[in-house]
């Protein structure tokens, strides 16, 4: 029995929602909190989550508001909270997780169909929000089946919706969504676009690349286990080999005792672009994601910069601006040479510099190498290479921390690490020595896609390196961590971390997410990707070189004409749903069409069959009887019952004329 809610003051009172329709309306809510639950505060998610499931529980219980001495406090913690996470209600995401949680406490109030009808709206508008942090295949599709409580849910509320199940009622709005496919994809590709978003593009919180212009051992813990790609390199000809794959980023100098700095920017503008001797060389294309930082991986070693990017003197690309959108370059590189064969002065005071006071023990291994090996330098590096490929080290991602004199605390105790500890500590070794070294950060390895033919590389592929200069050699890459765990360089990330996480190495969940990230590749590509200038080159295989905004406006129209006349074509081809009673009628109409009574153009049911019951007197009371039941039938009910529409058809049946001699 449906319920009634108590009247406001001058209005008749308001009749509650069944249980079906207000079930649809917390899934839907349910379906938007899951989709930005990703980068919402756990404990928000969880209270908000306990919130929807507590009010589903008490409506299931009692049909009712919640009262508003609870709902208002609700509401004035919930701006708090966010206040007090995000530090403003403004932005991206204080934005979204205000307007989330002040759609969960709209469902403490809905309880009439005008209150679930706002609260779809709104979980419809949160539902697109998600899309601001993450445009991918995945999520879109996933926002794409949250629309399907919530079209459920409309439905619903019609007066003559059937009572089905919750899957029929999800499935049967596939159809909807199916049919909406021709014109969103008219819309996508013919709808004028800006060159930027409306709303100014929402710069993410945080850089992604995980690398900066500063390394400290141990910061680049979280990045090892970041799965998401970083960029995908595309090469002209054969892919270079897994111990060259790699990608220069930052060339550190400076270091005060526990973290490797950047030369600030007037200590590189005074130097010149170091030198180098080519070997061999290989062109590439880089599709970056977004990083917002300026830095440009690059393969080791660039040969020059891509448009609107500077080379710097120690052969890092740099962008004029951020890379705030995903950036696509072409780049050559050498990948054999001699980098900067004749060191300067200067150069050689900055690789040799140390702080005073630090790692006295690592100081005294270095004057031993020195004395054992007088000026072979190269001797010096392969002594320390070999130290830490037989000096008991263990590569690991949950290192212990390290003292004041981090590197010999690393070299002498703890003896574990990863890429970071390992450079860090094999350049101050080759400094304490006197060979020039520098650290190097950028990434290394990828998954080589053969169904793409490019090389994926994940923000876990990050790594350090060092270089070391050389007389008649110049800079010399040397990689520390490859002589630790050699399978870090040629299996890559995945495989130097597996003692760690058993379940990133197994083959077959790598082998899904490495193929997978070719649908990535297409949908970036094809979709998010799909800027202004795409669009204006959309005619360009029809001959239209520069498609104009007046020109996507007439084929959108056109467009829109066609599919509009394609809908209404159907729609009248369809055949009509078989109607009973109006058959029963007509069969009654018939009838009395024999015996000369007509049913006149625009003459409804009822006056027709008054004038049929004052010319056939001895008919009147069954005709009368017969209307009586059929505008009952027709009127009464959202669809006639059964057995009285099958006790009228019988009595049409049996209608036979009888006339008054």
């Amino acid at each position: 029995m449906p319920v009634k809610l108590p009247a406001r003051p001058g209005k008749p009172p308001a009749q509650a929602v069944d249980n079906r329709v207000f079930d649809l309306l917390s899934l839907t809510m349910a379906m938007v909190l899951a989709l930005h639950a990703s980068h919402l505060p756990w404990w928000l998610t969880t209270a908000l989550a306990v919130t929807l499931g507590w009010r589903w529980w008490q409506r299931r219980q009692r049909a009712g508001r919640v009262p508003r001495w609870l709902k208002l406090p609700l509401l004035a913690l919930l701006t708090l909270a966010v206040v007090v996470s995000y530090g403003s209600i403004f932005g991206r995401a204080p934005g979204s997780a205000l307007a989330v949680g002040l759609l969960v406490l709209k469902l403490l109030e809905s309880e009439t169909p005008r209150d679930v009808r706002v609260g779809v709206s709104f979980a419809c508008f949160a539902l697109m929000a998600a899309l601001l942090f993450d445009q991918g295949l995945l999520l879109t599709v996933m926002v794409a089946v949250g629309l399907l409580p919530a079209l459920a849910t409309l439905r619903a509320l019609e007066p003559a919706a059937p009572e089905t199940t919750l899957p029929v009622a999800l499935r049967s709005n596939l159809g909807l969504l199916a049919a909406a496919i021709p014109l969103a994809l008219l819309g996508f590709l013919l709808v004028p676009r800006l060159s930027t978003p409306l709303w100014g593009a929402p710069a993410a919180d945080q850089a992604r690349t995980g690398l900066s212009d500063t390394m400290s051992p141990g910061n680049f813990t979280e990045l090892l286990v970041d799965d998401h790609p970083a960029m995908r390199v595309s090469f002209d000809g054969t892919p270079p080999p897994p111990d060259l794959r790699y990608f220069r980023a930052y060339v550190m100098w400076d270091y005060d005792g526990r973290s490797w700095h950047h030369l600030a920017p007037g200590q590189r503008d005074r130097r010149a672009v170091a030198a180098i001797d080519v070997g061999s060389s290989i062109s590439y294309r880089i599709s970056l994601e977004p990083t917002h930082q300026r830095v440009l991986p690059a393969l080791d070693v660039p040969l020059q910069a891509p448009p609107q990017a500077q080379l710097q003197p120690d052969r890092e690309v740099v962008a004029d601006k951020p890379v705030n959108h995903a950036l696509h370059y072409q780049l050559r590189s050498a990948l054999r040479y001699r980098l900067q064969p004749t060191l300067d002065a200067r150069s050689r005071r900055l690789g040799l510099q140390l702080p005073a006071g630090f790692n006295p023990r690592s100081r005294a291994l270095a004057e031993q190498w020195r004395q054992r090996y007088g000026n072979d330098d190269a001797a010096i590096v392969r002594a320390a290479l070999t130290l830490f490929h037989d000096g008991g080290f263990r590569y690991t991602l949950t290192p212990a921390p390290l003292g004041r004199n981090a590197v010999d605390d690393f070299l002498f105790s703890t003896r574990e690490g990863f890429c970071e500890h390992y450079a860090s500590a094999f350049t101050v070794l080759m400094r304490e020595a006197g060979i020039p070294a520098r650290v190097v950060t950028g990434f290394q390895g990828g998954y080589w896609n053969t169904m793409g033919h490019y090389l994926l590389v994940r923000y876990s592929d990050a790594h350090a390196w060092s270089e070391v200069w050389l007389k008649g050699r110049g800079w010399v890459r040397a990689d520390p961590t490859a002589a630790v765990r050699p399978e870090r360089v040629t299996l890559g990330a995945a495989a130097a971390a597996g003692d760690q996480l058993p379940w990133y190495r197994r083959d077959w969940l790598q082998g899904a997410r490495n193929r997978w990230d070719i649908v990535n590749r297409w949908w970036n590509q094809g979709v998010t990707g799909f800027n202004a200038l795409r669009q204006r080159g959309l005619l360009t295989p029809f001959g239209i070189r520069d498609t104009d905004t007046t020109t996507l406006g007439v084929l959108l129209a056109l467009g829109s004409v066609l599919f509009i006349a394609i809908g209404m074509a159907w729609a009248l081809l369809q055949r009509r749903p078989r109607d009973p009673l109006r058959e029963a009628l007509h069969q009654l109409e018939r009838t009395l069409a024999r015996q000369g009574i007509v049913r006149r153009a625009g003459e409804g049911p009822q006056n027709y069959l008054l004038r049929a019951a004052r010319a056939l007197p001895a008919c009147r009371e069954e005709l009368a009887l017969l209307m009586k039941s059929y505008l009952e039938l027709r009127y009464a009910h959202d669809e006639p019952p059964t057995e009285p529409l099958r006790a009228f058809r019988r009595a049409v049946r049996n209608f036979r004329v009888v006339r008054v001699v």
